[in-house]
């Protein structure tokens, strides 16, 4: 298979760990290989969280400058910060429910307008993708499943090999059972988001 490099982007507790393993496991338990590498930062304090799913044929873990096939952000300025590893056929899908730091909330600093941050984004990449991720999962009844939103528009975006019922097997398989219902539900209504 041909190469594809997808970086996911976050802030720390918006489980965009979870997602990229939970999404190389379903391209190897497809047949595909595929390779998770993570760059934890500051997650316990909410700091950038970055995380990659490369799949086929790939020698290095590692997502360099413009070569992300697909962008996706958990958090709308963190997007944005991480648009170099983009290029002009690069997909990104993006939650578009700020998380402000903590500078921003004491009055130290200013959080960029999402309208702005998305038309930044479309002029520099193939397709944009943006959904309120976070009231979704409050839609699904769990507001920590944003992860499987966005799993959930990854998967409908059309951009990697994986099928929807793959993706929810690893789910069911990989999900404690309090949540499983939820989680299945945040992902049917990420992936109903954008088709």
């Amino acid at each position: 298979m041909e190469p594809r490099r997808l970086v996911f982007i976050g802030v720390g507790g918006q489980g965009n760990l979870l997602a990229s393993r939970l999404l190389g496991e379903t391209a190897l338990s497809a047949g595909i290989p595929a390779v998770v590498s993570e760059i934890h930062g500051m997650a316990q304090r909410g700091g950038i969280v970055e995380s990659a799913v490369l799949m086929g044929d790939i020698s290095s873990p590692i997502v360099s400058k413009g070569e992300a096939d697909v962008l996706i952000g958990f958090e709308p300025a963190e997007t944005l910060r991480a648009l170099p590893k983009c290029n002009s056929d690069t997909v990104v899908i993006t939650n578009t429910r700020p998380l402000p730091p903590f500078t921003v909330s004491i009055g130290q600093g200013s959080y960029p307008a999402v309208d702005q941050t998305l038309n930044l984004l479309q002029s520099k990449v193939k397709r944009v993708i943006a959904l309120d991720g976070n009231a979704l999962a409050e839609e699904a009844g769990n507001p920590l499943s944003l992860n499987m939103v966005m799993l959930g528009a990854l998967i409908a975006s059309g951009t990697i090999p994986i099928s929807e019922e793959k993706m929810k097997e690893t789910i069911s398989s990989s999900t404690k059972e309090a949540f499983l219902e939820s989680n299945l539900k945040a992902f049917d209504l990420g992936f109903k988001s954008v088709q």
